[in-house]
């Protein structure tokens, strides 16, 4: 990219990215891709004036008492010449703030630029809530240390998304990964409740981002009705590998990379037979197998992305208020 990048995050480091992190989630794929340099959120004050071009603030979903005691987009407009926000986590999530932090989270969009977002679902939101521009930022990996499905390794049994609480969805998952009659996998999330380990459900222990993807080509299907949607990264990593999964409508990854198997939120019904069908029908199961691959390279490849970002980024650069 051209111009200077800043990404502001509650995270406590300053830096860019390197392109061998281990834990290359979602966001820090941004980062690396865009050139972006990160900042602590509360170091703002510290940064000279006119440092850069573009400033990115994802304001976190904790800790807004302290946030307030700053002000950023006085801040932000000082160090940064436009300055946006991304989102983090569902659109909905700043009401569960408190009154007063709900109208300053509602001041900082309307004090910005421009807002970046997860889906389009979100981009419609957010034009309502603010009539500020707003641009769908897709959802990234960075390939270079996954391995690659062998298209001859034999998998088995069914990963869901998440844990037993409502954030996941985790009960929904479960019900219907039951109707492959195979053994049942879900990774470590840091909302697990007690006694889940009592179910018949095989945890995976906490690990790496690198690892997690690379571990996932051992299963066969994907299940993952969260209702709480955001970025769509599981999605996104079983379409990568070409995993069927099953999953809710509205968000982008989901909907773009598994068309036939994207079901209305709460349709537990048609989740179930399509559950069934991919068991039982070995053409609809390659089928979509080999829709997710092709729409992944199409929709979300790291080229697609640099491409569309590249207009966004200019886009924003040029607009004027």
């Amino acid at each position: 990219m051209e111009y200077k990048i800043a990404w502001f995050t509650e995270g406590g480091w300053q830096g860019k990215v390197p392109r061998d992190h281990p834990n290359m989630r979602n966001d820090l794929a941004w980062m690396y891709t865009l050139d972006a340099n990160h900042h602590f959120i509360g170091d703002l004050p510290m940064l000279d004036e006119n440092m850069y071009d573009i400033g990115i603030i994802t304001i976190p979903k904790t800790n807004i008492e302290k946030l307030i005691q700053i002000d950023l987009i006085k801040e932000m407009k000082r160090v940064c010449k436009r300055v946006g926000t991304m989102q983090e986590g569902p659109h909905w999530y700043f009401q569960d703030y408190t009154m007063e932090q709900q109208i300053w989270f509602y001041n900082i969009l309307m004090g910005i630029d421009f807002i970046w977002c997860h889906n389009d679902m979100d981009k419609k939101y957010y034009q309502g809530l603010t009539d500020k521009k707003c641009y769908v930022n897709p959802t990234l990996m960075i390939e270079d240390f996954i391995k690659p499905k062998d298209d001859n390794q034999v998998s088995s049994g069914v990963m869901i998304g998440g844990n037993m609480c409502r954030w996941y969805g985790g009960f929904d998952s479960y019900i219907v990964a039951r109707e492959f009659d195979e053994e049942i996998y879900a990774p470590s999330m840091g909302r697990k409740i007690d006694r889940e380990d009592e179910m018949d459900i095989n945890h995976l222990p906490y690990m790496t981002w690198v690892d997690w993807i690379n571990n996932l080509p051992k299963y066969k299907y994907g299940v993952h009705l969260m209702p709480t949607q955001a970025a769509g990264t599981f999605a996104l990593n079983c379409a990568y590998h070409g995993i069927p999964c099953i999953g809710y409508k509205d968000l982008d990854t989901q909907e773009l990379c598994f068309p036939h198997l994207s079901v209305d939120m709460g349709d537990l019904k048609k989740a179930k037979h399509l559950a069934e069908r991919l068991k039982t029908d070995e053409d609809f199961y390659n089928d979509c197998s080999k829709i997710a691959k092709t729409r992944y390279n199409e929709c979300f490849g790291i080229k697609e992305y640099i491409y569309t970002m590249n207009k966004v980024i200019g886009e924003v650069i040029n607009e004027t208020n």
